[in-house]
């Protein structure tokens, strides 16, 4: 869908700030749905032609063939087609799909498997897969079963041959912590073959960012407040090209027996994270590394995962349950953006 916006917009977990309606620049919209959540393309004052039918079915059509590509929702897509290889060993794959696995491995090598591309298997036993929703925690000889085929120690990559080679067949990949990001900076090329200077991109609350918003300043994005009953935002910061994903524990869950169950699994227990970290926001020029890597710091927790974070040199923001109230914590490379 394509319109004039003519009133400010809230985007999923992402808010856009403006002010002075009369000095604005014209904004337009195209919006969509895609991996099973929302897309949003917000364009600045474009100074080549208007979005038209074209842009927005190149920008549908390579959502498409992404979840043709990556979707373990969906049985025939690439991904599930070598997940369900019982085979083991090398096995051929597309180069687009050999990238992406190779890419989204970076990040479970730089956390120690904080971030595990491998856990499908253990989201899936505690209901947040494609095998449905689950009402108990599974039992201790089930969980342990499933781990013995976890693990990204378990994937090499051979690019240059469109390989992928799975030390057990059993392993199952899942990229959903790190394909929307992906999906983000796919649009984002698009838009620059379309010589589009200023814009935002939003793919289920990642974003990346270019140029000016309509007050030509820079873009002016809220950090959700971690609240599982309503998206207000806790603060805000703007930024220009670059990206923005936060990971949070406070709205996909469930509860048994009076406790509460994220839909953030820690590979390396097998478990829900149940620490004092409620949610992470990384600020990177790729979407898709800064979409996992916030998935990795929530899963380390609120001691090591801002530790890692300064370690690796990241743009990181976290907030920390404490009682009643949120902690803020930091990183340098953060305190840097938020100054500029």
């Amino acid at each position: 869908m394509t319109r004039l916006l003519q009133t400010c917009v809230l985007i999923s977990t992402l808010t856009l700030l403006s002010c002075d309606r009369d000095s604005r620049l014209p904004e337009y919209e195209l919006t969509g749905s895609a991996m099973g959540t929302s897309y949003n393309v917000l364009l600045v004052d474009p100074t080549t032609a208007l979005p038209d039918e074209q842009l927005q079915a190149r920008i549908t059509d390579r959502l498409e063939d992404l979840e043709d590509l990556l979707s373990t929702w969906r049985e025939d897509s690439e991904l599930s087609r070598f997940n369900a290889n019982a085979i083991g060993g090398w096995i051929n794959v597309s180069t687009e799909l050999c990238v992406a696995i190779e890419q989204a491995l970076i990040v479970s090598r730089e956390s120690n498997g904080a971030f595990d591309i491998t856990v499908g298997p253990l989201v899936n036993l505690w209901g947040f897969g494609p095998n449905g929703d689950v009402s108990e925690p599974p039992a201790d000889d089930v969980l342990h079963r499933a781990m013995q085929s976890v693990g990204y120690q378990e994937l090499q990559t051979r690019c240059d041959e469109a390989a992928v080679h799975k030390s057990d067949a059993a392993v199952y990949v899942d990229l959903s912590g790190w394909a929307k990001g992906h999906a983000v900076d796919e649009i984002t090329l698009l838009l620059d073959e379309h010589q589009l200077e200023n814009y935002l991109v939003e793919i289920g609350g990642e974003v990346r960012v270019r140029g000016h918003n309509a007050d030509g300043l820079k873009w002016a994005v809220a950090i959700e407040a971690p609240s599982p009953t309503q998206r207000v935002p806790h603060s805000v910061l703007r930024v220009t090209d670059t990206s923005v994903a936060t990971s949070g524990d406070y709205r996909n869950y469930f509860d048994h027996g009076g406790v509460h169950f994220s839909h953030t699994i820690d590979a390396r227990t097998g478990r829900p994270i149940s620490h004092t970290l409620a949610a992470v926001t990384v600020v990177n020029e790729s979407a898709a590394y800064a979409d996992a890597m916030a998935t990795a710091l929530l899963v380390l927790g609120p001691a090591e995962g801002p530790r890692r974070a300064e370690e690796l040199g990241l743009a990181a923001f976290f907030l920390i349950r404490d009682k009643t109230e949120f902690v803020e914590v930091t990183t340098p490379h953060f305190d840097l953006l938020r100054d500029s």
